[in-house]
């Protein structure tokens, strides 16, 4: 249980002790600050104290925000300041800091408030809770007092709170489709003591259930896979806005969250594929575009923001026309839809499935994201090619990891580094090349599955190698990552499906799902700040240019059936490989809770 430290003026008929247990604090009193340092000590280091101040006045859902939510070492509003084990420290000293005796009654009077000014200072990562329309104060006289219920009686703060429950921004398909209804499928999930995790896995089983529909192949079951697939989403909306009606945020839960929109969405791909074959009709070179495309379409965004994490602000002009089209409320929401968000996608995805054949749905797919990605591409090598910003280590750091480079790309860089200049675009050129030579080979050669192919491969190790020789600080250096995603994904395509033999796509497809797997877990161990998955898994994967290497090799080497079974056995060793190491990370993981800010209050 938590502690709560009441220090200050004692309030007859205050409702205060009764709403910090409602939130699970253990309610003590210390009459000065030599009392309050001696039961902040008191309490055992792995749990969370706050310090309150009795003629504290303001809606529970305030107290709810500043002393329970688990992503802020420390957080206050006025009259009320929590710190976890974290800031627990900085905490004892900033009590032990404020001095007794004459003169000193101005630092005492609202001590939390004090408090929070040294915690400010220390900087510990303290967070000041945007209220909004909240109440939150102490009140010194019985008049402010009296002003004081009266604005919190003015104020539904469960209201409020629902509101604040789903996020700001977000696609019109959500925001007028699912959230206005979801957020109280949110507050009847608490109330039930539901978490998010739960609701995430309610989400996940029945894509999962969905996907088995659309395997059917009949029309019934493509009808009841776009309903399931509907209802998924909205339980996968369901399960961020219980997070934040409760503030039960979690890395693991964040983790669990993203992970499994992606097994959801391509589970769905192989159960519409499996669909369309029990109909005749083979789609498994589609299915695994679509997954290909979406996979380089989140590198993109993802290694994207990662550049730009803690770089200056983009006074760019393509920034400051986005800025000025913000204004104008319908271009926002175009803009929104433009770029076909998991909203949208989905119910595009469920509609199709249920009126038209899975070859239909992946065409329309293919379309919605090459266009999508056209745009937010080509706005984002806009904005980076004019925009003044350095880079920082971290974000350099970022970009190496996500481009996942193994063994045989590490050997060419070092033997490379010093030549070329750190923020050229030597980098995304060499990346590119990397990626162009290889494919315009397996594209246009007639026999793909030659030792040539190896020879090419090996060319592309090359350029890779040497795209990665410097640190990634140049202006589209971000463009390194999917340049090489998209070498490994679609040569992987091709290859199988040149191999013309029954089961080469579906192995294929299983393959680029592993692989895919290890690149996103990449990205949200990056995202929870604690950084990249361990060398040594990198080096067992092979890296992107390794496994290239190896597939081509397998290609040149077997008969086409013998290739199809190699490709299987990759899959599975792999998808085990990235799987325990992923879980048994997530699971004893201690990074701190991912920030998920919904609108402010």
């Amino acid at each position: 249980m938590s502690t709560a430290i009441l220090t200050g003026p004692p309030v007859a008929g205050s409702p205060l002790e009764a709403d910090l247990r409602t939130l699970g604090f253990d309610v003590r009193t210390a009459n000065d600050p030599a009392a309050a340092a001696e039961l902040i000590n008191a309490v055992p280091a792995q749990e969370r104290v706050a310090v309150v101040d009795p003629r504290f006045v303001g809606h529970l859902h305030a107290l709810r925000l500043a002393l329970t939510d688990p992503r802020f070492p420390a957080a206050a509003v006025p009259g009320a300041l929590t710190a976890q084990p974290a800031a627990r420290a900085a905490l004892a000293r900033a009590v032990g800091r404020i001095p007794v005796g004459a003169g000193t009654a101005h630092l005492t009077d609202v001590l939390t408030d004090t408090l929070t000014e040294s915690l400010d200072r220390d900087e510990i990562g303290l967070h000041r809770v945007e209220l909004g329309s909240l109440v939150a104060t102490v009140a010194l006289t019985p008049a402010q007092r009296e002003d004081a219920r009266e604005a919190v009686a003015a104020v539904d703060d469960e209201a409020v709170r629902l509101r604040t429950a789903v996020k700001s921004r977000d696609g019109f398909f959500t925001t007028y489709g699912i959230s206005p209804y979801s957020r109280y499928l949110a507050r009847w999930c608490a109330r039930r003591g539901l978490t998010p995790n739960q609701v995430t896995t309610a989400s996940l089983l029945t894509a999962l259930i969905a996907a088995g529909c659309a395997a059917t192949g009949t029309r019934g079951g493509f009808i009841a896979a776009g309903f399931l697939l509907l209802f998924s989403f909205v339980l996968d909306c369901t399960d961020g806005q219980l997070a934040r009606y409760s503030l039960q945020y979690s890395t693991m839960g964040a983790w669990l969250d993203a992970t499994f929109d992606r097994a959801k969405e391509y589970a769905y791909y192989a159960g519409l594929a499996l669909g369309a074959a029990r109909g005749g009709d083979d789609v498994w070179a589609l299915a695994l575009g679509a997954m290909v495309l979406m996979t380089c379409r989140h590198v993109v965004d993802f290694s994207f923001n990662e550049a730009n994490h803690d770089a200056t602000a983009n006074t760019s002009p393509t920034a400051a026309l986005s800025g000025k089209l913000d204004s104008v409320g319908w271009t926002v929401w175009v803009r929104r839809m433009i770029v076909l968000p998991i909203g949208e996608r989905w119910a595009m995805i469920a509609v199709l499935t249920a009126l038209t054949t899975p070859r239909i749905v992946f065409y329309a797919l293919l379309i919605g994201c090459a266009l999508a990605a056209c745009y937010t591409t080509a706005g984002r090598v806009l904005r980076s090619l004019t925009r003044r910003a350095r880079r920082t280590d971290r974000a350099a750091q970022a970009l190496a990891d996500l481009a996942d480079s193994g063994p045989l790309a590490e050997l060419i860089a070092r033997s490379a580094r010093g030549r070329g200049r750190t923020g050229s675009f030597l980098a995304p050129v060499m990346a590119f090349l990397s990626a162009a030579v290889l494919l315009v080979w397996v594209l246009a050669e007639d026999d793909p599955t030659s030792w040539l192919t190896v020879g090419v491969a090996v060319c592309s190790a090359l350029l890779a190698g040497a795209a990665v020789a410097r640190p990634l600080k140049g202006a589209l250096d971000w463009l390194v990552p999917p340049f090489f995603r998209a070498g490994e994904y679609v040569t992987i395509l091709v290859l199988a499906a040149r191999a013309d033999v029954p089961g080469a796509l579906p192995a294929a497809f299983g393959l680029v799902a592993a692989v895919a797997y290890h690149h996103y877990d990449t990205v949200y161990r990056i995202r929870g700040g604690t950084g990249a998955p361990p060398r040594w898994l990198v080096r067992a994967t092979g890296g992107h240019e390794g496994r290239i290497l190896v597939i081509t090799v397998l290609a040149a080497a077997l008969s086409p059936s013998g290739f199809t079974i190699a490709l299987t056995a990759l899959a599975v060793a792999l998808a085990l490989l990235v799987l325990i190491e992923s879980i048994r990370f997530w699971v004893s993981s201690q990074a701190p809770a991912v920030h998920d800010e919904g609108e402010p209050a």
